[in-house]
């Protein structure tokens, strides 16, 4: 055990220093070799490079303007995104990070051209039918984002603590309510752990990210989680609305622990706990986090690309409290301009855009299940 805060911190941070600039480096080699592009972009804001033909090859360069809407989750990954294409590219993107819940709505509302969520669209609640009806045939769930799920605490004198499923579960549905409650302290025996009360921060608006926690909770410990996992908390704890509520409530309370997406746990230096499913403590990273999604299975059909995640997996240092933020996006638009435009952007996304995920807090797809992405992307018009 170590005072202070998580050592991995001062790493994380140099890791997204680089990034940046390595991004920024590269942005200004991409800018300079435009005429060298497929197509060659309009001034910013204009309309499709490609006459707004849906036979536009994928990754060709494409400017005009998009809305989209959801998952906090992925921000810092998705404003790196649309920050590097509209340098490459021009053009006006816009994403605004309501929530997945909120994405979603907005989707099948027709008020954005694609959304990001945390889950893929449900048929049980009708998510799917609303989405056909809106694209006038089928949306796609195209997985794009591995965000691990970090269990941020904030305990003086503690950076080092380990949970398993059993003490997760009691502590986010209020079994467990001390820091020092006997079941912590046998995974922790060196730790110098208070008998303060724990205070649990959860997410209030509706979030993909806690629909993943439950799931995992669900699959890990089914005696002591029994409710159905959904975007809406179930358990016990103080609401805060989005990542970053979350985020500022950890930060600012001690004795707290909560559940928020790594890059926004790793950007405020908090501290995270390891995760022991049966195979051993594992530290949250982005190998640990993509060992687990490489287990992943499709469960789509077709160009849907929803995957089945094992969050029971026992695989040794597989961390295994993850969620896959998906793009959805309809597999034909009536706009072919707007088709274009979502096809272009998210196949850069797909494909070079997934390579500074990990200094931003993310694990990159797979390469077997990016391949796929990559060719159901290349299909939307």
């Amino acid at each position: 055990m170590t005072n202070g805060r998580d050592p991995n911190v001062k790493l994380y941070r140099s890791g997204v220093a680089a990034a940046l600039l390595a991004g920024a480096i590269a942005l200004t080699a991409c800018s300079s070799d435009k005429k060298n592009d497929a197509t060659t972009p309009p001034p910013a804001g204009g309309s499709s490079t490609s006459n707004g033909s849906s036979s536009t090859p994928s990754g060709a360069c494409v400017s005009g303007s998009l809305k989209a809407e959801g998952s906090t989750a992925q921000t810092n990954a998705i404003q790196q995104w649309i920050k590097d294409y509209k340098a490459k590219c021009g053009g006006d993107i816009a994403y605004n990070a309501t929530g997945s819940g909120a994405g979603v709505k907005q989707f099948n509302g027709n008020q954005v051209d694609f959304a990001g969520s945390d889950s893929a669209l449900n048929p049980d609640k009708g998510e799917v039918a609303a989405a056909a009806k809106r694209c006038g045939g089928p949306a796609l769930d195209l997985p794009m984002v591995t965000g691990p799920i970090a269990l941020a605490f904030k305990v003086k004198g503690v950076s080092d603590l380990t949970l398993n499923p059993d003490t997760i579960a009691k502590i986010f549905t209020g079994k467990i309510t001390k820091w020092d409650d006997p079941a912590i302290k046998a995974l922790n025996g060196s730790a110098s752990l208070p008998s303060s009360n724990i205070t649990v921060f959860y997410r209030s608006d509706e979030s993909g990210t806690t629909e993943n926690f439950e799931k995992y909770l669900a699959a890990v410990a089914p005696s002591v989680f029994t409710a159905k996992p959904s975007k809406t908390w179930a358990g016990k704890g103080q609401g805060k609305a989005k990542s970053q509520g979350v985020q500022q409530a950890i930060g600012s309370t001690e004795g707290s622990i909560g559940y928020l997406e790594w890059s926004f746990a790793g950007s405020a230096g908090l501290s995270m706990a390891k995760v022991d499913n049966g195979g051993g403590a594992v530290a949250l990273d982005a190998d640990s986090a993509g060992k687990a999604v490489s287990a992943a299975t499709v469960a789509g059909t077709g160009d849907d690309l929803t995957l089945k995640l094992d969050y029971a997996t026992k695989t040794a240092g597989a961390y295994p409290i993850i969620l896959v933020t998906y793009e959805i996006a309809c597999a034909k638009y009536s706009d072919p301009k707007i088709g274009s435009l979502v096809k272009a952007f998210l196949a850069y996304t797909a494909g070079d855009g997934q390579a500074g995920l990990k200094d931003l807090g993310y694990a990159p797809l797979p390469s077997d299940i990016d391949a796929k992405v990559q060719a159901s992307v290349a299909k939307i018009s």
